[in-house]
């Protein structure tokens, strides 16, 4: 069960965005920084680790930057249009990147795998939102 959604329908000062847009980029943000956490933990276990140094790069900063948007998004109160659109550009292009490294790995690295496929879905529901706001 997802929480986001509850949380933004009981909010007592709604955003003007749409909820399920809202809820769904939430969840998408934090299950990709779950993931490229436990990605780059996954590729620092690896016995070819030289090879995934800009992997495990690509998946901490993509981390911080899905936790961060996540945050932010789920915020109502005030928000500043300007700064929520500048935050989803940004999550968008550090899935995308993160998702085309590890999709590099994928074949050798189920881990990768999987983790191209959260930023995948990540960046389609940032974008998605970009496109509401």
């Amino acid at each position: 069960m997802h929480h986001a959604p509850k949380m933004l329908e009981t909010h007592p000062r709604p955003s003007s965005l749409d909820r399920a847009a809202l809820a769904d980029c939430v969840h998408a943000c934090f299950d990709c920084e779950q993931t490229c956490t436990s990605c780059a933990d996954a590729c620092l276990g690896e016995p070819m680790l030289a090879e995934l140094v800009r992997c495990i790069r690509l998946n901490l900063d993509c981390a911080d930057v899905c936790g961060a948007t996540g945050r932010l998004v789920a915020r109502q109160t005030e928000t500043e249009a300007a700064v929520l659109r500048a935050q989803l550009q940004a999550c968008a292009e550090a899935c995308r990147a993160c998702g085309e490294e590890c999709e590099k790995h994928a074949e050798m690295h189920d881990h990768c795998r999987v983790c191209a496929e959260a930023c995948r879905e990540c960046e389609r529901a940032c974008r998605r939102l970009l496109d509401a706001a």
